[in-house]
């Protein structure tokens, strides 16, 4: 299994996993370390939510475990924050364990964040399908999105790290109905939190029925998107000049999207004349 995957380096010089039969990069500008604190943890922000005084588990879902590298930096905040804190829980999806399992030897782990405890627990995680510790529970779930997704509870998730390979490589994974079968696991107040910045993606999750904003910075003129189910819980939303580039692009929308997908987005409260 591990032979679909290698370890290369980015153009920052920092390690990443690289998919011999997609040929694509997992975190490929600044490393998995850097980006899964730039573009999930500090976004969601997971530390204030984890401290919130709701005695409810907080439930982070982790489409994408790769090498682990988002869920294992979630794992170390939780593992690292003060003692009076709610319970994370996190359910990572993929169709494979190559690249966790190459991350893990001896010569890799301290690269991805794997060395320790938290590396313990990405062992268990797979010899096992858990991990847990007191601050954090942690599953896995292997199998094809976005079948897997329909295994879930509905309306239990508060965080979703949502970090496939890209559309190109993997469109299904970035469809109406992918996101439609998310937003159905999504609580009120949930935030979706993506690398892709592609206007056919942010689309996508307005026809499912999220408020989508623009994210963080991920290189000149590129953002990510940031999704929730709050149009108030946003600080950058996408509006009317965002949905008038919509009308005039040739690929905007999912493929498969419905024949009306501009007037359903174009209806949506978020771009009513009275939103900014």
């Amino acid at each position: 299994m591990t032979l679909d995957c290698e370890v290369v380096l980015t153009r920052s010089g920092a390690p990443a996993m690289r998919d011999r039969c997609s040929g694509e990069v997992m975190h490929p500008l600044v490393g998995p370390l850097v980006e899964a604190e730039r573009l999930y943890l500090a976004p969601s922000r997971l530390a204030q939510r984890l401290r919130d005084a709701d005695a409810r588990t907080l439930v982070l879902l982790d489409v994408g475990l790769g090498a682990g590298s988002n869920a294992i930096a979630a794992w170390r905040l939780a593992a690292a924050l003060p003692a009076r804190r709610r319970v994370l829980q996190m359910v990572s999806f993929d169709r494979s364990r190559a690249a966790l399992e190459l991350a893990l030897r001896p010569e890799h782990a301290a690269a991805f964040g794997l060395d320790g405890p938290a590396g313990e627990a990405a062992r268990a995680l797979l010899e096992q399908g858990s991990a847990v510790s007191p601050q954090a529970e942690w599953r896995l779930r292997l199998g094809e999105l976005p079948g897997s997704l329909a295994l879930e509870p509905a309306a239990g998730a508060d965080i979703v790290f949502w970090d496939p390979f890209s559309p190109s490589a993997n469109p299904e994974l970035w469809s109406w109905q992918a996101f439609t079968a998310l937003r159905r696991l999504c609580a009120e107040g949930a935030s979706v939190h993506t690398y892709s910045g592609a206007t056919a993606t942010r689309s996508a999750l307005l026809l499912a029925g999220f408020a989508v904003g623009v994210g963080e910075m991920i290189g000149p003129g590129r953002f990510a998107t940031t999704a929730s189910t709050r149009l108030a819980d946003l600080t950058s939303p996408l509006d009317r000049r965002w949905l008038d580039r919509l009308a005039r692009s040739s690929a905007g929308f999912p493929a498969d999207a419905p024949g009306d997908a501009l007037q359903r987005i174009r209806a949506l409260p978020q771009f009513a004349p009275d939103q900014r």
